[in-house]
Formats: structure tokens, sequence, C-alpha cells
């Protein structure tokens, strides 16, 4: 067996692989590695420079996975840690704002079955090496593939485990034929409506400015839908609000962040915020007026008139995002499952991760899940 190195900050430790692994605190010092890599719209720098610098109260944590032979990068992993409940934990760079988390892969990486489990397992082996003592690892909302290449950390848990998914509508080439597919929704006749309004338009942020007004409406918006169904709303705090329109001031130009409304005379009446990857499409959020502009269907009309510019321009893989609601269905969307790991790095993490395992347990089996949560008193989180 071959000696890692896991270099840190503050010193070298060894351990029994393949692999090596450097923890960097700094994402700036980071983002230099596989600046061609694979990766989700999440993974992007944009996003995640955007994401380090607005969620500043936690603690970077990024292991850069290399062949300990040749020295040549396999793999960025974009992590945080920080503390809950006593445990430390060390996570994916998301808190509930990315649909999914995966690594960065090496364009050029050949990663076989067995090769993936080294990676998984030299991680693991590397974080509980560190001498800040961290208790659990949790890598949530992962794809199976990321650019078409194994996600080498899947290996450590089950496929589908997460009770999140994604939502992905595939097109052909002919965009006619897939309004034909969804006709039951009577986009056309939501666009004849709200046109009879003076000024009634489509728009696509096409600078900066545009687009933090739009997110500016759609904070307001979103709100106040929130508040009519008595839930709570965190995305116009001054950390989410912040971050959105970071990844709008960098991304709105090149046409990774996508920024679009439906605007009359009368105002803003629906808004949609997405980023955008290659041919592939993330639709994060959506607002609309209320129920007064109810006869065009606002919500659905311009998430509609957004896929249908993003198709004239190639994309061709639309995500609706992670949440399963019926409007999903209605544009074709099939469900992609998801995973997520739990891994005790310490016997004070043993219990979460045992819990972890339970949960992802139930979830292939509805009926027990919903009578578990109910003895407990609240929902399976």
């Amino acid at each position: 067996m071959s000696v890692v190195g896991v270099e840190q900050l503050d010193g070298l430790v060894s351990g029994t692989s393949d692999i090596a692994i450097d923890f960097v605190r700094d994402w700036r010092q980071a983002a230099s590695r596989l600046n061609a890599g694979h990766r989700t719209a999440f993974q992007h720098g944009y996003w995640l420079e955007a994401w380090y610098q607005a969620f500043d109260d936690v603690a970077p944590l990024i292991a850069v996975i290399s062949d300990a032979a040749t020295g040549k990068d396999i793999a960025v992993v974009p992590m945080i840690s920080h503390v809950r409940r006593g445990i430390r934990i060390v996570e994916f760079a998301d808190l509930g704002v990315s649909d999914n988390n995966a690594p960065i892969l090496a364009l050029d990486a050949a990663l076989d079955a067995t090769a993936r489990d080294a990676i998984g397992g030299a991680l693991v082996e590397a974080l509980r090496a560190l001498p800040d003592r961290f208790d659990l690892l949790r890598l949530r909302k992962m794809p199976a593939e990321v650019g078409g290449r194994a996600n080498p950390l899947v290996s450590l848990g089950r496929i589908g485990s997460s009770s999140l998914n994604g939502n992905v509508v595939l097109m052909g080439d002919d965009y006619a034929d897939y309004q034909a597919s969804i006709k039951r929704m009577q986009m056309p006749r939501c666009w004849r409506v709200f046109s009879r309004h003076q000024g009634a338009r489509f728009e696509i942020a096409a600078d900066v400015a545009r687009a933090h007004e739009m997110l500016d409406v759609m904070d307001v918006q979103q709100q106040t839908r929130m508040r009519q169904l008595g839930s709570r709303f965190i995305l116009n705090d001054q950390t989410h609000a912040r971050f959105y329109r970071e990844v709008a001031r960098r991304g709105v130009a090149e046409g990774y962040a996508v920024v679009t409304a439906l605007v009359c005379d009368e105002g803003t009446v629906a808004t949609a915020f997405g980023v955008r990857s290659g041919t592939t499409y993330y639709l994060l959020r959506i607002s609309h007026a209320g129920n007064s502009w109810s006869s065009c269907s606002p919500g659905l009309l311009v998430t509609e008139r957004t896929m249908a510019t993003l198709h004239a321009e190639g994309v061709r893989r639309f995500d609706l995002s992670i949440g399963n609601q019926d409007y999903k269905r209605r544009f074709g969307a099939k469900r992609v499952p998801l995973t997520d790991v739990s891994v005790a790095l310490s016997w004070r993490g043993a219990p979460f991760a045992w819990r972890d395992h339970a949960a992802q347990g139930l979830r292939r089996h509805p009926a027990l899940a919903a009578l578990a949560a109910r003895a407990m008193g609240k929902e399976m989180r």
C-alpha cells in the first residue's frame, strides 16, 4: 500500500491509500484546481464563489483529491464544517440553496468501481485524521453521475436514498412537439389572456441592474405568498438576498444566471430565477403577483415561456427543481433519484448516522414512514 498525504493548514497526517487528499480552507485557493472539470450547475465557479462569500458563518473545508503516485488531480469536493447540537458536521456547501451536490471531476479521470470506492474511503479516512475531530459526514442530494461520469461519492451510500429528487423534462429539437405533449395545460390560451394587457411581454434580464430589479420583485411576491400559506420565508434575508444577487451579478452576462419575468404596464406579474449549464437549465425560484392574475396562470406561464426561450438557444434538459408539486408532472417532468450519505467520523456522530440510515430505510416504505412520523409527532426529515 502507498501512503496518502493529507495536507492541511496545520500539518501532515498519513493513512493507507493510493489517494491523496488536500484540505483547503479557502475557496479562492481551491478554485484554481480543475477549472475544466465535469460539474453540475451548482459546482460552477459563479455559484460557489457567491456561496462561500454570502454564507460566511460556516467554515470552508474543500477536499482536493489526487492520485498519490502522480499528483494528478482527480476531484474537488466543495464542503463546509459547522456545529449543530454539539456535533461537528462536515457537509456540502449548500445549506438548502442547491438542488444537488457533487464533486467536481477531472475531465480525464478514469474511475472504475474500485477507484470510486477508494476515493470515498480515502475521504472518510482523511476527515477522521484531521485534528478538528469531526463527528459526522453528511453528503446530501447527490446525482449518480456528474457530466456523464459516475459520481465516486455515491458509493458511500445507496442510490435513491434521498427524500428529494430532481424533476427533469427532456426535449427534442422541435419545441412544437413538446407544446403538443402538454396541450392540456393550455399555455397558448394563458399567453393570449396575458397579452390582452397593455404592454404585455416576456422578458429575460439582459444586464445585472435589470436582474436585480426582478429579484427585488421576486422577494416581495414570494414573501407575500408564503405569508398567505403560513410558511416561513428566508430567501429575502440578508444572507440569501446577497447570495442570489451575487450569482446574478456574476452570471447574467454569460447566460449562466437566468432571470425572467412576465411584465405589462401594470407591473411585473411573474418572475423566475434559474441557472444554466451547457444544455441543462435548473429552475430554482418562481413568483407571481397573486390570485387576481390567476386567469393566465402566471407562474406556469413564466416557466413555459422561459423554457421556450432557452430551447431556442439550445437547452434540451430542464430540471424543475427538487419539490414534487403536481404542476411538474403536468410539464412532463420525470423524477430523477438523488443519494444521501451519512458516515460517522467519531463515536459522537454514530447515533446521528444511525438515525439518518433509519430514515433513509423508511423512505423505501412510505406507509411505514408516515406511521413513524406520526408516532414521533413530526415529519421525517
